[in-house]
């Protein structure tokens, strides 16, 4: 079987691949100025009808921010919430450090992300990686969630890179299939290690 062509970007999903994250925190530091537990707080935040909203650009952060306050009776002001709802995420070194040297390579890289403004800003002040990458495609700014084929597109179109010119690393299987069915390669992230062997064996 002939190999595939090496790619000419690289494509990163940000949430369980560069950084872990856990809603959690967030539910742990705002429950106890609301009405509500924590893990009735949780689940108010992650994967919840409200983040889908916010992570397709329905929903402004300070709509989000009036939501939860609805939902949960949360008295916290909105810079409160806003702090407290970015600080929960925590880097992956292993990964971020294999984009650091692709970038040193001179390979462009990309973040794609189902993400969220009040996301996005906290971790541009925080993790100074971030700011690493050729370029960005936000689910809040396309206003469509990965596995969506417009999101997909907008990749294609700011990379300038079609089918198997793209690797792309997700954690999500359904992610992943969407790439691959567009011609692109990828790689199921489950962890660091396996990941860096595909990389290595795709990037030569």
């Amino acid at each position: 079987m002939m190999k595939a062509p090496q790619p000419r970007a690289v494509v990163f999903d940000l949430g369980k691949v560069l950084l872990d994250f856990d809603y959690g925190r967030a539910a742990r530091a705002m429950a106890p100025r609301s009405l509500v537990d924590v893990d009735t707080f949780r689940q108010a935040l992650d994967q919840s009808p409200l983040l889908v909203r916010f992570e397709t650009g329905f929903l402004t952060p300070e709509e989000m921010y009036a939501d939860v306050v609805q939902v949960t009776g949360y008295t916290g002001d909105f810079p409160t919430f806003e702090a407290a709802f970015g600080d929960i995420f925590s880097e992956i070194p292993v990964m971020i450090a294999a984009q650091a040297e692709l970038r040193r390579q001179g390979i462009p890289t990309f973040i794609f992300s189902n993400t969220n403004g009040l996301a996005v800003d906290f971790i541009r002040r925080k993790h100074p990686f971030f700011n690493g990458f050729t370029g960005h495609i936000y689910s809040h700014e396309v206003k469509c969630l990965k596995p969506q084929p417009k999101i997909y597109e907008a990749v294609e179109e700011l990379s300038g890179c079609r089918g198997t010119e793209l690797l792309y690393i997700d954690d999500r299987a359904e992610n992943v299939t969407a790439g691959a069915v567009r011609g692109w390669q990828v790689i199921h992230h489950v962890d660091p290690s396996a990941t860096l062997a595909e990389m290595n064996r795709v990037l030569g």
